[in-house]
């Protein structure tokens, strides 16, 4: 009778398998099917890879269930048979694996590196539905796979340890930066996995042999678990229409030996790898002598290895500018925006952003294409202004047009030019606006670009690696409480604060009781909020605000005194009702974010005036 499998790795380096989804797109399936339904549809097919990886050498057969959970599963119209999948996964492998082989239910991570807007409730949920499903056919254990960030992987053994005591093996896919995708170094993120109850931890995907084996070298001196070892054959190239991989069944077996040495007790491969792979890790593997793991050095297992490590200090901090957030503390602040134009002449813009300087403007606040309307760069615009006028600006930066490198590298190029102030939005979607066609991106929610952007203040990229140094952003973030509920509004701002939000900016209000629930509503929380007035240019942009802009609502008094206005007519009584709210805005909030309707700056230089003249503050000679 074979020993258990926690047995089994204390005495021996267990040959894994190899891939299953690559492997089955050299064998003719094409990419975008769901493989895991071949359990059903074609077991003979999979029975049949699994017994060419016991042949090659492999004791340790993984169930073909890696995306086999609801979410993944609904996208083919499968999610009704998540259960069904899943347990005949494990049921071809056992066939394979015969009385000498080893079966563990495969679970894969649902985020898979991606920002999804999936909840942790909605998580629990899928794990729990899967592994149960998984244990129903009694594996040897539970396999956690390409992982990349602890938070789920954290969540999903928690999951696998309510439910059962079988052994688990915890893989995360890390690059060359041996740091996890939510930016926890490597002895951090295995202690985490440790103490939830991990019985093996290691690496899978996302890289090749020399990737991992730099990732596995910063936990020498470290380990107090066992490790398992799945690399890529390499990086993948398209040539002639496929998919290739160039990592040699040879080389897998030179560094077989080498993982083991580091501490691996279990070795396969990852995408690309095949039978011939594993043939040649388990010839190299067939006279190693297993040592005990090294005994861990408590002196370095009990330092706390910070993510800032050796990240070069900002320098001249006292003497820097003081930030939005600061001045605000100290008296009232007004944000004035100025839409980019949206076509190549920039000189009324720049008229308009010296005019709002002269008028003591503390920033310059540039939409991101706002209303998924095509429009000037404001980075482009940001830097012009800074340079030519002075004006701090502060950008917009939206969910909607950039994926996750877009917008660090964007990200990345406002800090190089020193453009330090942002407000995450989501941004409204592209069918909305000008070119309907084009797509929306939304890698990020709100709540997630929030998270990033402090990351890279941290010092972290969005990737986990390190960076030589920190950012200095002070981030915004949206609030609109034109809602019927303002409670309900207010606690998804509290998640943005949670997120690392450093103020607020709010959607226009055109309520003087509404500014005065608001400000009710969010007196417990500790960082400024600039209420947002928006002076009416006439009775149509009242109603089409109305209307048909979404956060939008005024009240019936303003739509009543601005009906039928136009022209100079219309923007006197903009900017009349926008006096009467600053007047009840003033009074609760230091925070002024004022929006430029159409270009008329001149009705924001006239609400600066008497916002200035009420404080009774006089501008020095540098403002006129």
């Amino acid at each position: 009778m074979k020993p258990d499998l926690r047995s089994a790795w204390e005495n021996n380096v267990l040959v894994g398998d190899g891939a299953m989804g690559t492997f089955l797109y050299q064998k003719g399936f094409p990419v975008g099917i769901s493989y895991e339904e071949l359990n059903l549809t074609s077991p003979e097919v999979i029975e049949d890879v699994h017994r060419s990886y016991m042949e090659a050498g492999s004791v340790l057969l993984e169930s073909n269930t890696y995306s086999a959970n609801y979410d993944k599963l609904s996208k083919f119209g499968l999610e009704s048979k998540v259960a069904e999948i899943n347990r005949a996964g494990v049921s071809i492998a056992r066939r394979a694996a015969g009385e000498t082989g080893y079966v563990v239910g495969a679970v894969g991570s649902i985020r898979a590196g991606k920002r999804a807007n999936l909840s942790s409730a909605e998580l629990k949920r899928f794990f729990s539905q899967q592994i149960a499903a998984l244990l129903e056919e009694q594996p040897d254990g539970i396999m956690l796979e390409t992982f990349y960030d602890v938070e789920e992987l954290h969540l999903a053994l928690r999951t696998v340890r309510k439910l059962s005591g079988l052994p688990v093996i915890c893989q995360l896919a890390v690059d060359d930066s041996a740091r996890t995708l939510d930016g926890l170094t490597l002895p951090e993120a295995f202690r985490i996995l440790e103490q939830d109850g991990a019985d093996v931890i290691g690496f899978n995907c996302n890289t090749g042999p020399n990737g991992i084996k730099r990732a596995l070298g910063t936990l020498q001196g470290r380990l107090v678990l066992p490790v398992s070892i799945y690399p890529n054959a390499g990086v993948a190239d398209y040539v002639d229409g496929q998919y290739r991989y160039g990592a040699s069944p040879e080389y897998f077996g030179q560094m077989a030996p080498v993982f083991a040495d580091m501490g691996s007790r279990i070795i396969g491969g990852c995408c690309g790898t095949t039978p011939r792979h594993i043939a040649e890790i388990s010839a190299a593997l067939k006279e190693y002598a297993v040592t005990p793991l090294p005994e861990p050095d408590e002196h370095r297992m009990a330092e706390r290895i910070s993510v800032h490590e050796h990240l070069s200090e900002d320098e001249g901090q006292g003497g820097a500018e003081p930030t939005l957030v600061d001045l605000v503390k100290e008296r009232h602040t007004v944000i004035v925006e100025l839409d980019p134009p949206r076509d190549l002449d920039i000189a009324k813009f720049m008229r308009g952003a010296e005019a709002l300087r002269r008028a003591g403007a503390d920033a310059l606040t540039l939409a991101d294409n706002s209303l998924a309307v095509t429009r000037m760069s404001n980075m482009a615009l940001g830097h012009l202004v800074q340079a030519r006028t002075g004006l701090r600006p502060l950008v917009h930066i939206a969910c909607r047009d950039r994926n996750l490198i877009g917008t660090q590298s964007h990200l990345m190029g406002f800090d190089a030019l020193g453009i330090d102030h942002v407000l995450a939005v989501t941004g409204d979607p592209a069918r909305f606006g000008d070119l309907p066609g084009s797509s929306s991106i939304y890698d990020l929610t709100s709540f997630e670009i929030i998270r990033m952007i402090r990351q890279l203040n941290d010092g972290v990229a969005f990737s986990g690696k390190p960076l030589k140094q920190k950012a200095k952003f002070v981030i915004g973030a949206a609030f609109n409480p034109n809602v019927k509920h303002l409670d309900k509004a207010v606690e998804r701002l509290e998640k943005k604060i949670a997120s690392g939000a450093d103020y607020i900016m709010t959607q226009p209000v055109y309520d003087p009781e509404l500014i005065a629930r608001i400000a009710k509503a969010t007196e417990h929380l500790d960082i400024p909020i600039f209420i947002g007035i928006m002076p009416l240019a006439s009775g149509r942009n009242a109603e089409y605000l109305h209307n048909e802009v979404p956060g939008i609502q005024l009240s019936p008094e303003v739509r009543s005194r601005m009906q039928g206005l136009e022209g100079e007519a219309g923007r006197a009584e903009g900017v009349l009702i926008a006096k009467e709210l600053l007047d009840a805005a003033t009074a609760h909030f230091n925070g002024i974010y004022l929006i430029t309707p159409f270009m008329f700056y001149d009705m924001s230089v006239q609400l600066l005036e008497y916002v200035w003249a009420k404080q009774g503050r006089r501008l020095s000679p540098l403002f006129r």
